[in-house]
């Protein structure tokens, strides 16, 4: 097949559109095409009055197809692959992957495919049971600090948007979706520009993952967490799970996620190289859905082929802080997501639909390693945790978290009464002052953000949206550090995905899965 660019259609074209354009595009007539499907399309919405779509076609052609490659939007079709490698010797002890998120899935799955039956352990739940135990947090505010948002298989990404756009450039992705796309996710995502799945699909999709690992000769244990590392020579021999199992281990995939502060405590116990992280933290911001989509499609915004809009915000303050939006949830809700006892923070979900009341997104502030107090590699955590202490104090120690009008905010001032915005976070929500919970550069630079950002979206700065505190677990704070060959400097070990510092969503994560598993086969 080969791959066409540069095609524009109207929202409501039709497959005879589609072939149509791709045969004016090649200047061929329309019988020539054999096959013709969309691989990758994308809302162009910089004219309010004219939105259309911007695709790129699959396409197969009559006779040789090497006439077409050189028309300047014409490239051969790229392959997805993860080339397994198969071992010429075995471990003395089959491979432990720890982590049960993207990362940890798709390196269980990689090692699987090339025989070594690999240990992945979780200390979280299966995501059937897991589900439940979220949703039980929302409706009572009694937390399970072993298994909730952060903890349990498909990790911190399995309530959130699903979302799988990533900046990275790797031919793994295309087998990251494909294989996901197997798994259970619905089919879009292999030609949506911005591809999500919707939590309610991702916890079917993390089965499916499990199942096909075990097919293959895995094994997958939860409610193991691991709490030592044991080495000889600095060369990984075993590991300890809970209070008193040793399993035999020489080859480790680290990929235990950026909230498993007890691990990253024992790591640096062990002397396993690590450094701060730069990160980010802030709050998150809801509005109505109608209005986000008004504002991003104007007429067009109820048109069935666009769905909730989505919106992507950054801007640099004089004194060099950057602050932006993350994670943007288009019908979604803010969800609680604490993992440890007397701490909010906070997250955004969607479900496939995105069809929820509101539209929501973090609005987070660079930190750096400098804005971290102390030496330590921890100090990043040390200062998520006091943030996420803070505000659960003022949230009135319940897990309800602290909430605050934007106009409010702003002026600096506390607030008393909602405007028109339901706020959607459950178990419950308090109103107060953001001051008393956010560090202050980070409340400075958000309210200086907060009226550029109005002057880009109309109405973002509408004075009852809701601020919702506090989001700190965007991103790791700590960098468990690696060589060209993925492999810690206490050998065995491969430090893997967002957790240790080299990832960032659903998507690279998995990527750096295959990558350190295919690491550790080459060793062998």
């Amino acid at each position: 097949m080969i791959r066409v660019g540069g095609l524009t259609l109207p929202l409501s074209y039709q497959d005879h559109d589609l072939r149509r354009a791709v045969a004016q595009k090649l200047n061929i007539s329309v019988d020539k095409l054999l096959e013709c499907r969309v691989q990758k399309r994308s809302v162009d919405a910089r004219k309010k009055n004219a939105i259309v779509f911007q695709i790129t076609a699959a396409v197969t052609v009559k006779g040789s197809e090497k006439p077409y490659l050189s028309h300047p939007s014409v490239s051969p079709m790229p392959v997805g692959t993860a080339e397994v490698a198969k071992p010429t010797r075995q471990p003395s002890c089959r491979p432990v992957v720890v982590g049960g998120g993207p990362a940890g899935l798709f390196a269980a799955l990689i090692l699987a495919r090339a025989g070594l039956q690999p240990l992945l352990l979780e200390r979280g739940e299966a995501v059937e049971q897991r589900r439940q135990t979220v949703e039980r947090f929302r409706r009572t505010g009694v937390l399970d600090p072993r298994s909730n948002v952060q903890f349990g298989e498909g990790g911190a990404g399995t309530f959130s948007d699903g979302k799988l756009n990533t900046g990275i450039k790797d031919r793994r992705i295309r087998y990251v979706l494909e294989t996901l796309v197997e798994a259970g996710a619905p089919a879009e995502i292999l030609w949506q520009a911005k591809p999500h799945i919707g939590t309610d699909r991702l916890c079917e999709t993390v089965k499916g993952l499990r199942e096909r690992i075990v097919s293959l000769g895995g094994e997958v244990r939860f409610g193991a967490t691991v709490t030592d590392l044991h080495m000889e020579n600095g060369r990984l021999c075993s590991i300890t799970v809970g209070n008193d199992e040793t399993i035999p281990c020489t080859h480790l995939i680290l990929a235990i996620g950026h909230s498993a502060r007890d691990t990253f405590a024992m790591l640096e116990q062990r002397g396993l190289p690590m450094e701060k992280k730069p990160f980010a933290v802030g709050v998150r911001i809801e509005h109505p859905r109608e209005m986000i989509d008004r504002s991003q499609y104007g007429r067009f915004a109820d048109h069935p082929a666009l769905g909730a809009a989505d919106y992507k915000l950054a801007t640099h303050l004089p004194n060099g802080r950057g602050v932006y939006s993350f994670c943007m949830c288009p019908g979604g809700v803010v969800i609680a997501a604490a993992s440890e006892e007397g701490g909010v923070c906070v997250n955004g979900m969607s479900e496939f639909a995105r069809d929820a009341e509101n539209s929501n997104s973090a609005l987070l502030v660079n930190v750096l390693p400098e804005d971290m107090p102390g030496d330590s590699p921890l100090a990043g955590i040390a200062l998520q945790r006091q943030m996420e202490q803070a505000a659960f104090i003022i949230g009135g120690g319940n897990y309800h978290a602290p909430i605050q009008l934007v106009g409010d905010f702003v002026k600096g001032r506390e607030s008393r009464a909602l405007g028109d915005i339901a706020p959607s976070y459950r178990p419950g929500v308090t109103l107060c002052n953001l001051q008393a919970c956010l560090p202050p550069f980070v409340m400075t630079a958000l309210q200086q953000a907060l009226p550029r950002f109005g002057n880009m979206i109309e109405g973002f700065d509408r004075y009852d949206a809701v601020l919702t505190g506090v989001e700190a677990r965007s991103s790791s704070p700590v960098r468990l550090l690696r060589d060209e060959r993925c492999e810690s400097a206490v050998r065995g070990i491969y430090p893997c995905g967002e957790g240790a510092g080299y990832a960032g969503g659903i998507t690279s994560a998995a990527v750096d899965g295959i990558r350190c598993a295919t690491a550790l086969l080459e060793t062998l």
